[in-house]
C-alpha cells in the first residue's frame, strides 16, 4: 500500500476544506428560488373523458414545483369514487396537501387545494361572495416556511365564478380585502380566475398585486387548443420576489386547462 506523506495529506485536507467552504459560500450567495404551479385539474378528468389521478400527478411531478394551487378538486364524491383527491395527489407526488371545500357535491365536497414540498400551517378556507344560482367559490390559504432558512409566505389557491362577471368582480375584491390581513408575510395568490388580462376582476387586483406572467400572456384554456389566458399567479408585495421564468406547460390531455409554472427568486 502506498503511503501518502503527512505534509501532502495535510494539503489535501486543507484543499478540500477550502473547496467545501467556497461551495457553501456560493450556495449562500445564490438567491433562493421558488417554483409555483397553478393547475385546474377538472377533478382529474382529462379531455379523453378518463379520471386518472396518476396522470395528473405525473404532470405535476414533471414540473418539479415547490407549491401547487389546484382547482376543481373532488373530496370523496361519488364522481371520484370516494377518493380524497388532494390527499391522493399529495401521496403520489410526495407533497403535503390541504383541501378547501367550496360546496358539498355528490356525497362529498368540491373546491380547491394546495400541495407543498414544505409543511403547511395556519390553513384557512375563505368563502367568496356568490349569488342564487351561481356555484359557490372559495379560496384556501396556508402559511408556508420554505425550508429552514427560507422565506415564510402565505400561499393561496382560488377559483372564481365562470359565468357571471359581476360576481367574479366581487370575488376578486373580496380576496383583495381578506388577504390584506396576511401582509405580515408576502402572499402568492394563484388559480383559475376565469377572466382575461383585460377583464374587470383582473383590473381590480392589479393595483395591489403583480401578475407574474404579465410579460408572457400565453393562453391556458382550453387545453387542446388554448385561446385565452384565465389562469394566473399573482404576488405582493412586488419587491418580495423577482420573476425568473413563466411557462405554460404543453399538456393537452390530463385536464381541460394547461398548467402555469412560475419560478420566483427571493429578493433580499
Amino acid at each position: 500500500m502506498t503511503r501518502i506523506p503527512g505534509a501532502l495529506r495535510t494539503c489535501w485536507i486543507v484543499l478540500l476544506a477550502v473547496l467545501a467552504s467556497a461551495a457553501a459560500s456560493r450556495q449562500a450567495a445564490e438567491p433562493a428560488r421558488l417554483r409555483v404551479l397553478t393547475y385546474n385539474i377538472q377533478h382529474g378528468e382529462g379531455t379523453d373523458g378518463r379520471i386518472d389521478l396518476a396522470r395528473t400527478a405525473a404532470v405535476i411531478a414533471r414540473a418539479a414545483p415547490d407549491v401547487v394551487a389546484l382547482q376543481e378538486v373532488d373530496n370523496q364524491t361519488t364522481r371520484a369514487h370516494g377518493v380524497d383527491q388532494a390527499a391522493e395527489l399529495g401521496r403520489l407526488t410526495g407533497m403535503h396537501a390541504a383541501f378547501g371545500q367550496a360546496m358539498a357535491y355528490a356525497g362529498g365536497g368540491y373546491g380547491d387545494a394546495i400541495l407543498s414540498r414544505f409543511p403547511l400551517s395556519a390553513v384557512r378556507v375563505h368563502d367568496l361572495p356568490t349569488a342564487p344560482g351561481a356555484e359557490p367559490r372559495c379560496a384556501i390559504a396556508a402559511r408556508v416556511q420554505a425550508g429552514g432558512e427560507g422565506r415564510a409566505f402565505v400561499f393561496v389557491s382560488t377559483h372564481l365564478e365562470h359565468a357571471q362577471a359581476p360576481i367574479r368582480l366581487l370575488q376578486a375584491q373580496a380576496l383583495d380585502r381578506v388577504l390584506a390581513s396576511a401582509e405580515a408575510w408576502p402572499v402568492i395568490l394563484a388559480g383559475d380566475f376565469n377572466d382575461t388580462p383585460e377583464g374587470p376582476a383582473i383590473a381590480a387586483l392589479r393595483p395591489q398585486w403583480a401578475d407574474a406572467s404579465a410579460g408572457q400572456p400565453d393562453p391556458t384554456w382550453p387545453a387542446d387548443r388554448p385561446q385565452v389566458k384565465i389562469d394566473y399567479v399573482f404576488f405582493r408585495p412586488a419587491a418580495a420576489w423577482r420573476v425568473v421564468e413563466t411557462h405554460v406547460i404543453d399538456e393537452l390531455v390530463a385536464s381541460d386547462h394547461r398548467p402555469l409554472l412560475v419560478v420566483f427568486e427571493a429578493m433580499p
